[in-house]
């Protein structure tokens, strides 16, 4: 896990000591669950419907009559109206009720991107993909409607995590947090744009006027967020430290956005100052094996070359894939994370199933791009061919659907042994149809506490997962495994769709 993800994972720490609320035993006895690891075939396409229907779970505002997830309701009705502005809609960033633009809009990318690689294998499902883009676009251009603001947080993040509430109850506070030209945040804005950016090419040909808009915004949210040079988790402080610090920098939001913005646009000026700027970026270092909502190093190595979109520094750009390749192959040298016994790709620290399936979404693309231009990827004497990064990166999906050592489902309602007590509160509280009257803040602890499954089956939620020894504890107390999130699932979508056509 990135030192990101590590001071996340403490400031939930801390909060969940704010609920004072006692912490529950592990409900199932895991050397009794254990057992030899099976392989099984996997219904990739199922999984899809189902990753897809997770979003429709995280739904913030007016849920739309093609809402399929009924035990949700609408929520946040009135979010932005204390500032004159409409701020209704997005998601919900995992397991409670605050709005995060940083993590929203890198959900919203790579969603996109998903679809932009292997939506032509989404078959059916290939509307609710872009649904749930547009669902991600659609706030984030209420959140950019103002010239020279970003809107990047609504709900205060200590007062909602002192609560256990439906978010269709939730009575804490919704102050909006904003950067400007006084409070930079060039990270979470550039991401933003980057996200506009990447579902105008999903809206390309399905809705030409849509993704026009979406373009045009991009480019002012990148002019905006390059200008205005500085991090959010300075200008804004504790308001988003230490919940989604940006740590890596924002020079790589930057230089992705300008990467999405070329791709959308083919505007020559963002080739050139992603050829420029992709350049410092080499100079500064970086970690090349990661990709999640902080860190774009990765990504925007595969993404650069899978488009060759240079030639100059296009054989730099792409070592630098490469590299990423070694970083995670099981038998490279210089291979930077870890794997449990049954097989887990493991990175320190909580919700490890965020790298997971970044990084396999990443080996996905890349394996692509590998099989067009007939290369290899050499790992000192070790030999990625395309087939390995498709192995690995089917690997791990396949142990999150049941090929592990538990031989249970990491996603909700995917075979018949799931995570039942999930992190989450409106899956855990009972839903309106059945409890029409408010819960409290303070009467949702019961809920918390109970040891019975969550009443809302959330579908197709990928929980944070098992730990480096393929153990899960099915506890909602148990946040860093059991708690899912956007940024796990969007990379899952197109992955899934991928593999359903090898299948």
């Amino acid at each position: 896990m990135s030192v990101t993800g590590k001071m996340a994972l403490l400031a939930r720490s801390f909060l969940f000591f704010l609920l004072h609320l006692p912490l529950l035993a592990v409900s199932r006895n895991v050397d009794a669950k254990r057992k030899e690891k099976c392989t099984r075939s996997h219904d990739y396409a199922l999984a899809l419907e189902k990753s897809l229907l997770f979003f429709e779970g995280q739904r913030s505002g007016k849920l739309p009559p093609s809402q399929r997830l009924s035990w949700r309701g609408d929520s946040g009705l009135h979010d932005g109206s204390q500032i004159g502005i409409d701020l209704v809609g997005g998601y919900y960033d995992a397991g409670d009720n605050v709005k995060f633009g940083f993590p929203m809009a890198f959900s919203t990318t790579v969603l996109a991107w998903g679809i932009v690689e292997f939506g032509r294998y989404m078959g059916v499902q290939l509307g609710y993909a872009r649904e749930a883009v547009r669902w991600g676009a659609d706030y984030l251009l209420k959140a950019t409607a103002q010239p020279g603001k970003v809107h990047v947080q609504v709900g205060d993040p200590y007062g909602d995590h002192g609560c256990w509430e439906r978010p269709e109850d939730m009575d804490t506070s919704r102050s909006i947090y904003t950067v400007d030209s006084t409070r930079p945040g060039s990270e979470v804005a550039a991401e933003t744009a980057a996200a506009l950016a990447a579902a105008s090419v999903v809206f390309r040909s399905a809705d030409p006027h849509y993704a026009a808009k979406l373009l045009r915004r991009s480019i002012q949210v990148f002019y905006f967020a390059d200008g205005n040079r500085g991090s959010y988790s300075q200008s804004l402080g504790n308001t988003v430290c230490p919940f989604y610090c940006d740590f890596s920098g924002y020079q790589d939001e930057l230089v992705w956005a300008a990467a999405w913005i070329y791709k959308a646009s083919n505007v020559s000026f963002f080739r050139d100052y992603l050829a420029k700027n992709v350049y410092q970026l080499f100079l500064d270092g970086g970690n090349i094996g990661e990709f999640g909502w902080d860190d774009k190093h990765a990504g925007l190595y595969v993404l650069v070359s899978a488009n060759s979109i240079f030639s100059n520094v296009g054989a730099m750009v792409e070592d630098k894939a490469d590299a990423f390749v070694c970083s995670v192959l099981p038998q490279s040298a210089s291979r930077a994370v870890q794997y449990s016994p049954g097989g887990l790709l493991v990175k320190t620290g909580g919700s490890n199933m965020q790298h997971s399936t970044a990084l396999s979404f990443l080996l996905a693309v890349y394996s692509r791009y590998l099989t067009r231009t007939g290369r290899t990827v050499r790992c000192g004497s070790a030999v990625a061919t395309p087939s390995t990064l498709i192995n690995l990166a089917k690997s791990q999906v396949d142990y999150i659907l049941g090929d592990n050592p538990m031989n249970m489902s990491y996603m909700v309602g995917y075979g018949n042994d799931f995570p039942r007590q999930i992190h989450h509160r409106a899956s855990s509280l009972p839903s309106l149809k059945r409890h029409p009257a408010r819960i409290s803040c303070t009467e949702g602890s019961s809920y918390y506490q109970s040891q019975n499954p969550n009443p809302n089956q959330l579908t197709g939620a990928v929980v944070g997962g098992p730990n480096i020894s393929d153990s899960y504890p099915d506890s909602r107390a148990m946040f860093q495994s059991s708690e899912p999130a956007t940024y796990i699932n969007a990379p899952l979508v197109g992955l899934l769709a991928y593999l359903s056509a090898r299948n």
